[in-house]
């Protein structure tokens, strides 16, 4: 028995980092899940991995149409969603605030922050039809505590986590439980941009120095926190700030 036996999720930014990590957790523990990203060929290739309980699907997340043609796919494939994880996510490079342009600015938060209105204009009239949903939004610990070098990256993660805590108070009547999970940076495909330098062990040093359990955070890490909130084990949880930093905002 899976944790997850006969649930339907969809998972954005799957095709690497924690969107993969937490694909493969979920389908491992029973969901059926559609493999969300802009790179197909990444996100086929995870499916094909996966097996027949996943799907892939091409889609840009800052486009309204994309979102809602995603979750039509899903509902045609495996049905309804009963768990959405929003984690695709960019970056602007770490430089001085005013040294990011305005295309950039625009794409992060095109990306980090339109994309969950887009998800949700989408998906939340189908979980108030059946009265039961997870949202899970990936904020980050940038968003709790910023440091200089990513400012408005930090400000679009700060909008994540709050609107996540808006979105869990305004839903709950409808049994919709919302609730964000705040990584430290990982070594995913963005942190050459987090580090804003290349990655060598002594800029991964500098910040492992700022993380208490002395480690930057992987997918799996990710991952288990976001198998527990869409778990029925979950089930009274909502509106929190899960930060999964090795202590890194203490």
């Amino acid at each position: 028995m899976g944790q997850l036996d006969g649930k339907v999720a969809i998972i954005t930014g799957a095709a690497g980092g924690f969107g993969e990590g937490i694909a493969r957790l979920f389908v491992a523990q029973g969901a059926r899940v559609l493999i969300v990203d802009l790179d197909l060929a990444k996100a086929t290739k995870v499916a094909a991995e996966l097996g027949p309980h996943a799907k892939a699907w091409q889609c840009d997340v800052s486009s309204g149409p994309d979102v809602r043609a995603a979750v039509q796919a899903c509902v045609a494939t495996f049905g309804p969603p009963d768990v959405v994880v929003n984690n695709a996510g960019t970056t602007h490079r770490s430089q001085p605030m005013l040294d990011v342009d305005e295309a950039s600015f625009d794409r992060v938060f095109a990306v980090n922050v339109k994309s969950i209105y887009h998800m949700a204009q989408a998906v939340i009239p189908l979980m108030r039809q059946r009265k039961q949903g997870v949202i899970i939004n990936i904020g980050s610990t940038a968003g709790m505590r910023p440091r200089p070098g990513l400012t408005w990256y930090n400000a679009s993660k700060g909008a994540v986590n709050l609107l996540s805590k808006s979105m869990a108070a305004e839903l709950g009547p409808d049994n919709i439980r919302v609730n964000a999970i705040c990584p430290v940076m990982g070594a995913t495909g963005l942190i050459e941009q987090f580090l804003g330098g290349p990655d060598t062990p002594e800029n991964r040093a500098r910040i492992i120095s700022g993380i208490p359990l002395g480690r930057m955070s992987t997918p799996e890490d990710v991952a288990n926190a976001a198998l527990y909130l869409a778990s029925d084990a979950a089930k009274f949880i909502t509106g929190i700030e899960l930060p999964v930093d090795g202590g890194r905002t203490i």
